[in-house]
């Protein structure tokens, strides 16, 4: 099995490469990737969590 390069962060719904996944802003650090300062542990640093889209 090969290992995606990209990580998965708390606050991700799914794999990058998953169907019908898209990027949000993360609500946790409101997208700048720190929250008080330090990095942002919901989306891993980068200020963006991977959601569903779409979809009924």
């Amino acid at each position: 099995m090969q290992q995606n390069s990209e990580a998965i962060n708390p606050g991700d719904a799914a794999p990058p490469d998953a169907p019908g996944v898209g990027e949000d802003p993360c609500g946790a650090c409101h997208g700048t990737g720190k929250v008080e300062g330090t990095r942002c542990m919901v989306c891993g640093g980068t200020g963006k969590v991977l959601q569903g889209i779409g979809g009924s």
